[in-house]
């Protein structure tokens, strides 16, 4: 699809640098990480190591190449050094957009089947990833007993010499290395089969308490796996084992389109297949609690709801959902009646699963129309009720507050957007491709873009912008001095020497790979 791939024009180069000057006051936290190959996916993994200052985060991340022998599609498993909030400084959020983040280091790299269109993690068990591809089959990996691939001479050459074009350079300011081994294709763990048809999957889900896992293709149907049933849980069962070779034989009849055997990595069919979209199913999303009910949106423009427990047939379907295709949904985790999409005519609506008796499109609750293009995807904020983020083709990112809707404004707030606008990340000047709110580190989020500009960029907005406003001013009004610029005749401010010296001593240690944490308390932090 045109609009994975190639990314549509960001916004101006005067509004970017605008931003960026804006950066130490917008965020908590940023960096910015240069990509050199398109990242169509991006997933935050567990936490590895706790420190006074920081953590460190296992990132899940995708690469996009040409597919050639030289240039292999790849899962990058990398860890992410996690700066802690009220700790950075601005100094540690200003950036080159050229360059590569010394907080990102990769540390695996499994050499994938196809190009990676999406990436899911099992919560029910961190080490386990599945991914959607342009195939009919999905994969599944365990992360910690896959062997690490290193790409081959030709391939590291031919990213330096694109790296060198484009002025990235790698960790440390080195220039990228050609690898010594040549690239071969990884095995999978599980091979998911079922759908009938080759084309860009995007469409997957895992239910965060389950192994069930569930697809949607351009056959028009969504498949529903449970993981648990291969070789009776005994990938799950048996820490760093390997399944061997041969189908299940679980499942329901019909093995689907194959497009390749994977070394004989065994297959599982799917449990279920819901039938009821009329073209290419786009996105799919579980309910919170409930690993039988789902939803689902397509090129057809429909929203359709289903209940596993009650047979294979939609529950309820919205036919004109939104007035074109459809390209992502979610089902909020901490409010099981509200449901977000997204849509290439450029809304997001809010749906309330409790009015889904209504005809047509009246359970609608709300229209957000702030953005100007296709919205790429949408996701609820595992940790804030009634917070959700949405993605689109000219790299904005929005963040929005359902509780705002409705709130008054005055003339001047009207101009600047709707009130249910809490946040606008500006950072991509591409497509955003995807975003991943950390479930482990509140208000903390990845996203990826690609286009003429590939980034990955991870940032904490800044939380005067949603604590209550009373707290904000006054914090404000505490430091007024700092921020407008202290008069000559005021005295000096405090000496916090030894908390500026441990923090910045927990960056540089990040810088230098380093895993050490450093002393002090949050609240010795320098206020942005």
């Amino acid at each position: 699809r045109a609009r994975r791939r190639g990314g549509m024009p960001g916004y101006s180069d005067e509004s970017y640098g605008r931003w960026k000057t804006l950066v130490p006051f917008l965020y908590d936290w940023f960096t910015h990480h240069r990509l050199v190959w398109p990242s169509l996916s991006c997933r935050w993994g567990p936490i590895l190591e706790r420190h006074d200052y920081k953590h460190k985060q296992r990132m899940y991340l995708s690469e996009q190449t040409d597919g050639s022998a030289n240039s292999p599609n790849t899962l990058h498993v990398v860890t992410v050094d996690v700066i802690q909030k009220r700790v950075a400084a601005a100094e540690h959020m200003m950036f080159n957009e050229e360059d590569r983040s010394a907080f990102v280091k990769r540390t695996k790299t499994i050499v994938h089947p196809g190009e990676v269109n999406k990436i899911r993690e099992f919560e029910a068990s961190p080490n386990f990833i599945v991914t959607h591809t342009d195939a009919p089959e999905l994969f599944l990996w365990n992360v910690d007993t896959q062997e690490g691939n290193k790409v081959s001479a030709k391939h590291n050459a031919a990213a330096a010499a694109a790296a060198a074009a484009a002025g990235v350079v790698g960790e440390g300011d080195r220039p990228v290395e050609p690898a010594k081994a040549s690239p071969r294709r990884s095995k999978p763990d599980l091979v998911l089969v079922g759908h009938e048809e080759n084309a860009a999957q995007f469409a997957l889900a895992v239910h965060r308490e389950s192994f069930h896992v569930i697809s949607g293709g351009k056959d028009g149907h969504v498949l529903l796996w449970d993981v648990a049933d291969h070789d009776g849980g005994s990938i799950w069962k048996v820490p760093g084992s390997r399944p061997g070779a041969g189908g299940s034989g679980v499942g329901v009849a019909g093995a689907g389109m194959r497009s390749g055997d994977f070394d004989d990595a065994p297959t599982l069919a799917p449990k279920m297949r819901f039938a009821g979209h009329q073209a290419t199913v786009e996105d799919v999303s579980f309910h919170p609690t409930s690993d039988l009910q789902l939803c689902s949106v397509g090129v057809d423009s429909a929203l359709i709801f289903w209940d596993g427990r009650q047979g294979t047939g939609p529950a309820h379907r919205v036919g004109e959902a939104h007035t074109d295709d459809l390209h992502s949904v979610d089902w909020s985790v901490l409010d099981d009646n509200l449901v977000v999409t997204g849509s290439a005519d450029t809304t997001v609506k809010l749906w309330d699963r409790r009015k889904l008796g209504a005809d047509g499109a009246a359970c609608c609750v709300h229209t957000f129309g702030l953005h100007a293009v296709a919205i790429t995807s949408v996701q609820w904020c595992p940790d804030q009720r009634g917070v959700f983020a949405s993605g689109d083709d000219d790299g904005y990112l929005n963040v929005w507050d359902v509780d705002r809707i409705g709130a008054p404004q005055t003339a001047e707030q009207k101009k600047a957007g709707p009130p249910e606008i809490m946040f606008q990340h500006s950072g991509h000047r591409a497509q955003v491709t995807d975003f991943h709110w950390n479930p482990w580190d509140p208000w903390t989020m990845a996203s990826v873009s690609s286009g003429d500009i590939n980034t990955l960029q991870m940032w904490r907005m800044n939380d005067l912008i949603y604590r209550p406003e009373a707290d904000a001013l006054a914090e404000l009004e505490k430091h007024k001095a700092t921020i407008c610029g202290a008069r000559r005749e005021d005295p000096p401010p405090p000496d916090n020497s030894e908390a500026t010296h441990g923090r910045d001593t927990a960056i540089e240690q990040s810088r230098d790979g380093n895993s050490g944490g450093g002393g002090g308390t949050e609240g010795d932090a320098m206020v942005q």
